[in-house]
Order: C-alpha cells, then sequence, then structure tokens
C-alpha cells in the first residue's frame, strides 16, 4: 500500500506492510537486514515499540485512530524501547531518514492508500 503525509503532501512509501496478527507484529521487521526506501510496515494495534535484536535504525511514526502523527521517532536506534504513546491506534516504521527528507511532524495527518 501507497502511505502519504497528507498535510505535506509527501510521499513516506509505496511499499508498506501491514502487521496485523500476533504473529506478524511479533515478527515485525526482526529477520530484515535494512529498509529500502519506499518500503515500511504499518503495525495494527500498537502504541509503543522495541528495537531488541534489530540490525538497523528506522524511523516510527505512531498514529491515532484518525490517523494523525501522535509521536514520532528519527533513527530509533538498535536494542531501545519506545515509550507509550497511550493515544497511538498504531506505528509505522519506516526507513530512517523518512521523517526528515519529508518534514514529517505531530499533527501531521497521514492517508492510507491501497
Amino acid at each position: 500500500m501507497e502511505i502519504r503525509n497528507a498535510t505535506r503532501n509527501r510521499t513516506l512509501g509505496n511499499a508498506i506492510r501491514k502487521a496485523d496478527t500476533f504473529l506478524s507484529r511479533f515478527k515485525g521487521l526482526l529477520r530484515k537486514s535494512g529498509l529500502p526506501e519506499g518500503e515500511g510496515l504499518w503495525i495494527v494495534p500498537c502504541n509503543s515499540i522495541h528495537s531488541i535484536g534489530m540490525r538497523f535504525e528506522f524511523d516510527a511514526l505512531f498514529l491515532d485512530s484518525g490517523k494523525r502523527v501522535v509521536g514520532l521517532y528519527k533513527r530509533f536506534r538498535r536494542n531501545r524501547i519506545s515509550r507509550i504513546f497511550w493515544n497511538a491506534q498504531g506505528v509505522l516504521e519506516l526507513p530512517a531518514g523518512t521523517v526528515e527528507r519529508t518534514g514529517t511532524e505531530v499533527g501531521d495527518e497521514i492517508e492510507f492508500r491501497m
């Protein structure tokens, strides 16, 4: 699926996978060695993440039920645990640098296209 920052009219990714089962959320990006530009993972439901066992940094956008950014991490480092974003319904994990490249900020509206 394609995901865009509607507020800034920027594409965040065009090959985003969805992780919405226990197994797919548990596995996440653990077996990946990196995220090429355009790829990512939409984890739902989710309001906190970790990078324990990960081999690369990534950006994370926490979205509420209206698909607004309620929290973000730029270059979330390996072997870390995020804070809990109580308003978040899901998290979008993207290649490191995507947040900076697109100018994405808390409050931006994100649009999902199938």
